[in-house]
């Protein structure tokens, strides 16, 4: 973890998040949040809320995930391509997620994001 840190602070922290997953898949919860990802709650349709929902797939199967779709943040439709990471301090039990993504706002043409495929990749 003290290798993820400093890298946070960067610019490209901007676009991250950390997720720490404890004892307890079910109690995982965001240790950061990059502030173009920041929201104030995070049903599962925000980018957000689909991140941290997919946690535990990552952290059950120990391999990293690549996502892509549609979601919500700030209240704008935005399609997303999103990887999730699994990390080990001790190198064995997952004990944090860490999450990258980048986004855009869908035009006025496009389709909204209840209607895009989500495709997973494991990686």
């Amino acid at each position: 973890m003290d290798e993820v840190d400093p890298w946070m602070a960067d610019e490209d922290g901007a676009n991250c998040l950390l997720i720490a997953i404890g004892w307890s898949i079910e109690l995982a919860h965001f240790v950061v949040i990059g502030v173009n990802l920041a929201a104030t709650l995070c049903p599962t349709d925000t980018l957000t809320g689909l991140l941290l929902s997919q946690a535990s797939r990552v952290a059950s199967a120990r391999r990293g995930l690549m996502i892509e779709g549609g979601a919500t943040l700030r209240g704008e439709d935005i399609l997303y391509r999103s990887v999730l990471l699994p990390l080990a301090d001790g190198g064995t039990v997952v004990d944090h997620v860490l999450g990258a993504t980048n986004y855009r706002v869908l035009r006025a043409d496009e389709v909204g994001p209840a209607e895009v495929i989500f495709p997973i990749h494991w990686l």
